[in-house]
């Protein structure tokens, strides 16, 4: 399967946020046993780069990803340490052009029309959609997908177990994003196994079992 393909799959990418490098695997290989096997590591504490390097050397299973990317240094690093996939907050024309150029699989935050034909400009056919709840949710994506056929969204932002099968249901969405299914508090606390279950959970309920 192509990088696209396996976040479709995964049905929700978690957003990952990683105080400590040696957390990266067990991470990475709890929410793999719960069937989710892609990870959106941020680049919101320093260790990201390393615990991304880790994910990949280690967890051949799962597809690492880079978010919180907001200019091409970063996204370079996350590539290099081994990154498959970026994610934006926002829209970056040097980012996305780097990331179109170089092959790797760009998902930029895009909220409004002029935003979206920035992206589309670039050849790109699925945008991050941050912050779903506060840009008006599916009822927002559903309007925007009107006059752009063909795009999809990566909504991140107030998805959760309880909703994430109204998201996966609409024919304009990829996949979601979100943290619930891998919380800072179990993370740092080594509750594998919950992060396990709440995986687990969120693919049942994303299909209304």
């Amino acid at each position: 399967m192509t990088v696209m393909e396996r976040l479709a799959n995964s049905v929700v990418v978690p957003v990952v946020v990683l105080d400590k490098v040696e957390d990266a695997v067990p991470t990475a290989k709890a929410m793999a046993a719960g069937g989710v096997d892609t990870m959106e590591i941020t680049f919101r504490t320093a260790c990201a780069p390393e615990a991304i390097k880790a994910v990949a050397d280690n967890c051949p299973e799962v597809l690492v990803g880079a978010g919180t990317i907001i200019n091409v240094e970063q996204a370079k690093l996350a590539v290099q340490m081994g990154a498959k996939f970026i994610v934006s907050p926002g829209f970056s024309d040097e980012v996305v052009g780097w990331c179109v150029e170089n092959g790797i699989p760009v998902a930029p935050g895009c909220v409004t029309p002029t935003e979206i034909m920035a992206a589309l400009k670039h050849g790109l056919t699925m945008v991050k959609f941050f912050p779903a709840n506060v840009y008006g949710g599916l009822n927002a994506m559903k309007n925007l997908s009107a006059p752009f056929v063909g795009l999809k969204f990566l909504p991140t932002g107030g998805v959760n177990s309880g909703n994430i099968k109204e998201y996966i249901d609409a024919p304009f969405i990829h996949a979601v994003g979100g943290s619930w299914v891998c919380p800072k508090a179990d993370i740092a606390a080594g509750n594998w196994d919950k992060i396990t279950e709440l995986c687990t959970n969120a693919r049942k309920a994303a299909k209304g079992e």
